[in-house]
């Protein structure tokens, strides 16, 4: 891109949020919008898309504009909005330890003792071995020893040091004996605690709070930083942050928030998932979107807790229940009169179907009106991966918006993946059924998960299009607008998400491959670049392609990023 500010007076060149232009022609690209299939430029005002269309209009606007951009061919998209993202965990993956695709436990346990000798060399430990240790990423279901490191094995890599190891999926952990020294005496007592193997249930939630408790200030902020860097540099202009007592604390949702409204960074929207009137009162005391998110329902599949109609295919039981209907209905019940919207994680079958059912009894409760009101509400369900026609057409009834993670099953889906072996193979390929939700008009709102899977929002557009059980995909487009417009509308803003004149200014620039067009549900054959289409053409994003590499973040009207 090539910047040409024009020759009037104007404030400073410094980078700042403060310092944009405010009035901004982007030209000789292709713009994405409905506006206007063949846009090749977008004008931008005081944070708001003016005006798209062709490059004779565009020279109108030229000599008004505070810095015209020369696209060179670039494409211009919306901004896209990760609908569940841990900041905080992501930010450690980045400045920790990553064991994400470690090939092996003896591996796994070789970078955990260099990290740990390079953490207590750069004085990140003191003497005493005071301080934790965060890795993150490790997953025992592709490793040739089958199981997760046990405490002894940890002490041993670690020398003493305190470290809290959580898994891929965030809902099973390592733990050292110093870290479960610091948790105190009610560990063992505790469902989920086992002293050599790795901890689920209560006694996981346990030590991730005592882990995170003695995060410093400046470690939570380089966490923070780091995660919010590398989501603008992927073209995101929003995450939606899921907090909770069970994944970070007030205080933490308090800085992350504090930290997106200095500007310069991604948006930051809200969530505290804690159930009750304790819930709602902190989700309105911390000023939050809504009271969910991470509420668990149930837990993980790969941590054998997702709570499931059928016992496990590799594991005995059938996962863990976290909350009941009823409580669900409370739930419910208390965000809707509150004007707070509610949000669940629930994963498996049993789980989805005490929260469709909790849902339902809450609009009873509510009395006259109450289903309406309750639908009104577009509570939201983390994840909902188990599901089948019956739980398909509940959520639609019930307004639900389904806020879904396609790196699922890019990562541990297909006949010999993880889903495969906790489920079998029939029960797997139910899983994450996004073409008949499309279908059935439930709406979806494309996440990450962050730090459980990558930020990685081409990719994860790319996962919903060729997901592993062909008639769950979707269109390219139908993902992107899922991943883009449909983060918005989740919130409850159906006016962004999408570059048409008076939409919010959330853009990214991205260098791409040539543009192409998909109908819904065709084949990679029957993809078009013939412009008479009358749709805007989106990257091919074939498996094997390269993705398009972003060029420039912009919210609200600020650069966020540019690349250099």
């Amino acid at each position: 891109m090539n910047h040409a500010p024009d020759d009037r007076p104007g404030p400073p060149a410094s980078g700042s949020p403060a310092s944009e232009p405010r009035t901004v022609l982007l030209r000789g690209g292709s713009v994405y919008s409905p506006a206007d299939p063949f846009a090749t430029a977008m004008l931008v005002q005081d944070g708001t898309v003016a005006w798209v269309g062709g490059e004779t209009a565009a020279d109108g606007y030229a000599s008004g504009a505070d810095e015209v951009v020369d696209l060179a061919g670039a494409l211009v998209t919306p901004a896209f909005v990760d609908a569940h993202v841990h900041a905080t965990d992501t930010g450690l993956a980045l400045t920790g330890l990553d064991l994400t695709g470690c090939p092996s436990l003896a591996d796994a346990l070789h970078r955990l003792e260099m990290f740990a000798k390079a953490e207590r060399t750069r004085g990140a430990l003191g003497a005493d071995g005071a301080g934790v240790l965060f890795a993150h990423g490790w997953d025992e279901s592709g490793w040739p020893e089958r199981r997760g490191p046990s405490t002894a094995e940890l002490d041993a890599a670690l020398d003493g040091a305190a470290c809290y190891l959580s898994r891929t999926d965030v809902h099973s952990g390592a733990a050292s004996s110093a870290l479960r020294a610091l948790a105190g005496s009610g560990l063992p007592g505790a469902a989920g605690y086992h002293p050599q193997e790795p901890l689920t249930r209560d006694a996981h939630h346990l030590v991730r709070r005592t882990a995170l408790a003695h995060l410093t200030d400046g470690q939570r902020a380089a966490a923070h930083r780091a995660a919010l860097r590398r989501a603008a540099s992927l073209g995101i202009g929003t995450v939606h942050e899921c907090a909770g007592p069970d994944i970070s604390s007030p205080e933490d949702l308090t800085a992350l928030l504090a930290l997106a409204a200095e500007g310069g960074t991604p948006r930051v929207v809200g969530y505290w998932g804690e159930a009750g009137a304790s819930g709602v009162e902190t989700a309105r005391r911390l000023g939050t979107h809504g009271a969910g998110g991470d509420l668990f329902v149930d837990g993980a599949l790969g941590s054998h807790t997702a709570w499931l109609r059928e016992p496990y295919a590799d594991h005995a039981g059938a996962g863990a229940a976290f909350l009941t209907a009823e409580q669900i209905a409370d739930h419910v019940a208390a965000c809707t009169e509150a004007g707070l919207q509610a949000g669940f994680h629930a994963i498996g079958d049993a789980a989805l179907d005490a929260l469709v059912a909790g849902v339902r009894l809450a609009g009873e409760r509510l009395g006259e009106g109450g289903a309406a009101r309750v639908r009104a509400m577009r509570h939201r369900v983390e994840h909902a991966e188990l599901m089948d026609q019956g739980l398909i057409a509940a959520f639609a009834e019930l307004g639900l918006t389904a806020s879904v993670q396609p790196a699922f099953d890019a990562f541990w889906g297909g006949e010999d993946g993880m889903y495969a072996a906790r489920l079998g193979g029939e029960r797997a390929r139910r899983l994450n059924p996004f073409a008949a939700m499309a279908r059935a008009g439930v709406p979806l709102a494309l996440g990450s998960d962050a730090p459980v899977t990558p930020l990685d929002p081409w990719g994860t557009v790319r996962a919903a299009a060729f997901h592993r059980t062909p008639a769950h995909r979707v269109s390219v487009r139908g993902a992107f607008t899922a991943h883009t417009r449909g983060g918005w509308r989740v919130t409850g803003r159906d006016d962004a998400g999408v570059l048409v004149p008076g939409a919010p200014a959330d853009y990214a620039v991205w260098e791409a491959d040539e543009l192409v067009v998909q109908a819904p549900n065709e084949t990679v054959a029957n993809w078009s670049t013939d412009p008479r289409s009358g749709t805007p053409g989106l990257p091919d994003l074939t498996p094997g392609r390269e993705l398009p590499r972003c060029l420039r973040t912009v919210v609200a009207g600020r650069t966020v990023y540019e690349s250099e």
